[in-house]
């Protein structure tokens, strides 16, 4: 199962505007130069965090915000700002031969499986923070800090 790459493009922004939104003006340009991402693509997403409420974009003077405290921004709620409430995480194969007993009643089979599997996912996702991501990052820096010391 593969996702688009939505959801770490989205932290990614986030962990940037937490650790430098005093320091810089964050733009779509900013944004772009530190995921390797394209402006446009930086921009829909943006604009995906903003409707959600979870950035303050800022137009004329520019930059862009937190809207909420790290601790109250959960990798669900990222992940339905920019793949939607309603995305199915598991595609069914979308013509299986109906002809055939295991290809009629596939979806079927799989449709309450997958599900539970989606819930229990997005149940996870739910208490996990952007917070706890932000504290990772900086451990990991400042034990890279530590060894070339």
């Amino acid at each position: 199962m593969q996702f688009s790459g939505k959801l770490a493009t989205a932290v990614h922004i986030l962990l940037y505007i937490e650790k430098y939104q005093d320091e810089e003006k964050i733009t779509s340009e900013v944004l772009a130069d530190t995921t390797g991402v394209n402006a446009v693509n930086i921009r829909k997403i943006l604009a995906n965090l903003k409707s959600s409420g979870l950035v303050v974009v800022k137009a004329g003077v520019g930059g862009t915000y937190l809207n909420k405290k790290p601790e109250e921004i959960s990798v669900r709620m990222i992940f339905e700002a920019v793949e939607g409430h309603d995305q199915k995480l598991f595609r069914m194969h979308e013509h299986p031969n109906v002809n055939c007993p295991v290809g009629r009643t596939i979806q079927d089979v799989l449709e309450v499986r997958l599900q539970a599997l989606q819930d229990e996912l997005l149940q996870k996702m739910e208490h996990m923070y952007l917070s706890d991501m932000y504290d990772d990052m900086e451990n990991i820096l400042n034990n890279e800090e530590s060894s070339e010391n």
